[in-house]
This record gives structure tokens, C-alpha cells and sequence, in this order.
């Protein structure tokens, strides 16, 4: 059964910035782009399992810590030569008090 969660106010999130979240056994990194959107993926890379929300945004996506994969955060891909993808969640911004809304 899907879930549309409170999360943060968007205030809350510096741009190319990011918090995460815990849903059941889910970890959900929720970044704020330079246009102000709000995108959720799950928190970890394909690869070995590194914090994306510890990585750095670059454009629509998020370079892993461990070993610099590039995630496109739109999407979940991981960028080419690398293999992979992540879970997104849908999100929605209140835009009169500025609520993000996440669904699980």
C-alpha cells in the first residue's frame, strides 16, 4: 500500500543538498535541486551500497561517495560505463508552505 509521507519543508534542504529518511526497512535520500525541485531515491548505490545522500549533486545527479558512480536522480540510472539502478519515489511540494510529500 503506497503512502504519501510529510518529509521536510523545503527550507529545510540547501540546494544540491539532501536529508534522508527511513521507511520501514527503506533508507530514502531526498535531494533539493538548483531549480528548487525535490526528487527521492533510495539511499543506496547499486554498486556497493554507498550513502547517496552523502554524495555530491551534479546537474540531476548524485556522484556516489564510495566510488564516484553517477546516479541520474530523475530516473534512478546509474550513468554509463557503470551498470545499475536505484528506486525513485514520487514527491510533491506544497507550494503554498513549502511541505515535501514523499510516496512509499
Amino acid at each position: 500500500m503506497k503512502q504519501k509521507l510529510l518529509v521536510a519543508n523545503v527550507s529545510d534542504i540547501d540546494r544540491r543538498g539532501s536529508r534522508k529518511l527511513k521507511v520501514g526497512d527503506v533508507d530514502i535520500a531526498i535531494f533539493r535541486m538548483t531549480d528548487g525541485s525535490i526528487l527521492a531515491v533510495e539511499n543506496k548505490c547499486p554498486h556497493k551500497g554507498g550513502q547517496l545522500s552523502e554524495g555530491m549533486v551534479c546537474g540531476t545527479a548524485v556522484h556516489c561517495p564510495l566510488h564516484d558512480w553517477k546516479i541520474d536522480l530523475r530516473n534512478g540510472r546509474v550513468h554509463e560505463p557503470d551498470e545499475g539502478c536505484v528506486k525513485t519515489f514520487p514527491t510533491e511540494i506544497d507550494e503554498q508552505n513549502g511541505a515535501i510529500y514523499v510516496t512509499v
